[in-house]
């Protein structure tokens, strides 16, 4: 007898596996955004040069991790297409930001842009909220303004500025990758209901960050 599994059955055992690792990929956010403290995110002071350095900085501070998951899940729940047009506003909304704050160009109260993001991109994902095209935009275009202009500040301290934001924006991507993928899941029942869930943890954390820069 035969004992080889046929293509059938190893597409079944594929299909099955997928679901798995991307509810591993969003426990993995989960615990990663738990992990790290808002303030180590933007410190402003002391800032490590170099690409490796640029590459790590997202990912040490949970209100940037959670934004830039964020836009990419809601744009993977929105499809297309803002799920490419989010992704790419971001980043190159964030470099605008950046330059303002490398030039001290005066803005509003930048924790509290930062913290209403995750607040609000959370919502948006629990709530299913789906707004015309351009106000999606607009608002991922905002918010990357305030990450970007936190980072900004610290550009100049850093001993490779350049290696830096390299890695800086390839994190990012990584991270905006990251959130399309979860984004997957809205294609079930129990997949919806797990991107919801994920939402509404993601605003309560924004809820808790507005707090935080408030008091």
């Amino acid at each position: 007898m035969d004992t080889q599994p046929d293509a059938f059955q190893v597409q079944v055992r594929a299909k099955k596996s997928v679901p798995a690792l991307q509810w591993r990929l969003a426990c993995a956010v989960l615990l990663a955004g738990a992990w790290a403290t808002p303030a180590s995110a933007h410190s402003g002071t002391g800032l490590a040069g170099g690409f490796v350095a640029g590459v790590l900085h997202p990912l040490s501070g949970p209100d940037h991790l959670l934004a830039m998951v964020s836009v990419g899940l809601w744009g993977a729940v929105l499809g297309r297409p803002l799920l490419v047009a989010l992704p790419v506003i971001f980043p190159a909304m964030m470099a605008g930001g950046a330059m303002l704050g490398m030039f001290g160009v005066p803005v509003p109260p930048v924790e509290l842009g930062i913290a209403v993001s995750v607040l609000m991109l959370g919502t948006a994902i629990a709530l299913g909220l789906r707004p015309p095209v351009w106000l999606a935009c607009v608002m991922v275009g905002v918010f990357a303004l305030f990450h970007g202009y936190a980072h900004g500040r610290e550009l100049p301290s850093a001993a490779d500025p350049i290696g830096y934001s390299a890695g800086f924006v390839l994190s990012t991507g990584m991270l905006h990758i990251a959130g399309i993928a979860l984004g997957a899941l809205h294609e079930t029942a129990r997949g919806r209901m797990l991107v919801k869930g994920l939402g509404a943890a993601i605003g309560a954390a924004g809820l808790y960050f507005l707090t935080s820069a408030v008091l």
